[in-house]
């Protein structure tokens, strides 16, 4: 497997430094000094290139995916902050028939933990006495706030039937890799769901497991509907 990473940051290191577990190797790498304005987005650059991994900032995302696209390379996008171009990124990779798999958070973990938090709204949903909040920390550097995972855990939450207010609120602080909490509140009892991830390289196995997934594939998948399926 074939690998190229753009957005060479933390993410981007540590995908390169695990990506031979995954029978992976790196043959491009894009940053800010090579791709400044997308100009490492070439036919030349990418050719053998099985997956993209990217991994940039929320103003380039979309720019990066609709080029890739254009190549015919597939990809996995794990940066956030960009979903409300969601429907500009789909278009293209439609358009040129090629797969990508996207996720705010490529932890196997946090994707299941997703699935508990619909379930737990799911029941809420019926005990108007529960009042909802979701909480989350993380380092200091995150530029989003709330974080794509948070916002879409509570879109799951309105999603299976948790109508009434849900309380957001977000901490930036330290070098925390990230804790998301989901509670239910009444007079009664609190009930408290929460994911801690220890470090990142959660988030970046996800993402290699999820580049393996989608060698060869087309279609725009959410990393959450095919966890099950990754080997």
């Amino acid at each position: 497997m074939n690998l190229a990473i753009v957005g060479y940051g933390k993410m981007g290191r540590l995908v390169d430094e695990l990506a031979s577990q995954y029978s992976g190797q790196v043959k491009l790498r894009l940053d800010i000094d090579n791709n400044r304005n997308f100009e490492g987005i070439t036919k030349e650059n990418f050719r053998g290139i099985d997956v993209a991994i990217e991994f940039s900032t929320p103003s380039a995302a979309p720019e990066n995916i609709e080029r890739l696209a254009q190549l015919g390379v597939n990809a996995v996008v794990g940066t956030t902050g960009w979903f409300g171009e969601m429907d500009r990124a789909r278009k293209a990779v439609e358009r040129a028939g090629t797969g990508l798999v996207w996720s705010p958070n490529f932890s196997v973990g946090m994707s299941i933990f997703s699935e508990l938090v619909a379930e737990a709204a799911r029941r809420m949903a019926r005990q108007p006495e529960y009042g909802a909040w979701a909480w989350e920390i993380h380092h200091a550097t995150k530029r989003d706030a709330p974080s794509g995972t948070l916002l879409a855990l509570v879109d799951r939450m309105k999603q299976n039937g948790y109508t009434r207010p849900i309380d957001r609120s977000a901490s930036r602080a330290g070098a925390h890799p990230g804790t998301h909490e989901i509670g239910f509140d009444s007079a009664a009892d609190t009930i408290t769901i929460r994911h801690t991830a220890r470090s990142r390289e959660g988030f970046a196995r996800g993402a290699l497991r999820a580049a393996r997934w989608i060698v060869g594939k087309k279609g725009f998948f959410d990393f959450r509907e095919i966890v099950n399926e990754l080997d």
